[in-house]
């Protein structure tokens, strides 16, 4: 089933939702209404390597006279609308006319080769300024705090750390003349010579330490092996002791002393 009904023309705008199909013949626009925004530069520079860019020019060798009329068409329009930022615009206008007329006058033949080219220092400043803004291209491309990514702030409730009570020098001696008289219940009357090293039982006491997280101080010492060999033991753990790679702690007085790694002897292990 068709319809005879043609569609009429779109709206040509919408008030408080209501379509609105023809201008009305009263309608006022004042002449500040409608602004219309050309491209913005941040200096003369910028406008000039964008003519420069835009007409494909060579910087090292500028077409001054197309440069110059296209600069300055440029400032005319611009202060017709903004003035006030005309200023700095025709200082540069005043310097490119002057290097085109400089251009433009006969050189003396004794000076055609000594002379300076007169857009040397304007070609300079274009070189500098255009690796300039480069380079701050190339930092707002880095990602920005609060444009490209949000900072997350985590709270970290802080716990108070339980610190265990400290070996006393007593403790150690109770302990050790404790280990001594154990010892001495069990004597070997075995003549024999042999070259114990600290070095040596401080690598066996932390081979011992690293299977568990604590160890007991009696634990370390073995009363079968003799008098010597837990003298040798008793002066490892003081050695290890002194140089940090393990603690000795006890959570009470005359509570069992345990040994353990410490905190970086831990994790290398």
């Amino acid at each position: 089933m068709s319809s005879d009904i043609e569609p009429g023309p779109p709206p040509i705008a919408r008030i408080h939702g209501e379509p609105m199909l023809v201008v009305p013949e009263d309608l006022y626009i004042p002449p500040d209404a409608l602004e219309v925004f050309l491209e913005t530069f941040e200096g003369p520079l910028d406008l000039l390597l964008y003519l420069i860019r835009k007409n494909n020019l060579d910087v090292l060798d500028i077409q001054m006279a197309k440069l110059t009329a296209q600069y300055l068409a440029y400032v005319d329009m611009m202060r017709t609308s903004q003035l006030e930022l005309a200023a700095e615009y025709l200082l540069m206008a005043a310097m490119l006319i002057e290097i085109k007329s400089r251009m433009l006058l006969p050189k003396p033949r004794a000076s055609e080769e000594e002379g300076e080219d007169p857009r040397a220092e304007l070609v300079r400043r274009l070189l500098e300024y255009e690796k300039m803004k480069l380079a701050a291209q190339k930092l707002n491309e880095i990602p920005q705090a609060g444009r490209d990514f949000q900072l997350v702030q985590v709270w970290i409730e802080q716990t108070a750390m339980v610190r265990m009570a400290q070996v006393r020098p007593e403790d150690l001696r109770d302990a050790w003349l404790t280990i001594v008289a154990r010892a001495k219940v069990t004597q070997h009357h075995r003549i024999t010579k042999e070259q114990l090293s600290v070095r040596e039982r401080m690598t066996r006491v932390l081979r011992q330490l690293r299977d568990e997280k604590y160890v007991s101080f009696e634990a370390l010492f073995d009363a079968g092996q003799g008098v010597a060999e837990m003298v040798v033991t008793f002066l490892a753990v003081l050695e290890l002791t002194r140089e940090g790679l393990i603690d000795v702690t006890q959570q009470a007085a005359f509570s069992p002393i345990y040994v353990r790694l410490t905190g970086s002897e831990l994790e290398a292990a």
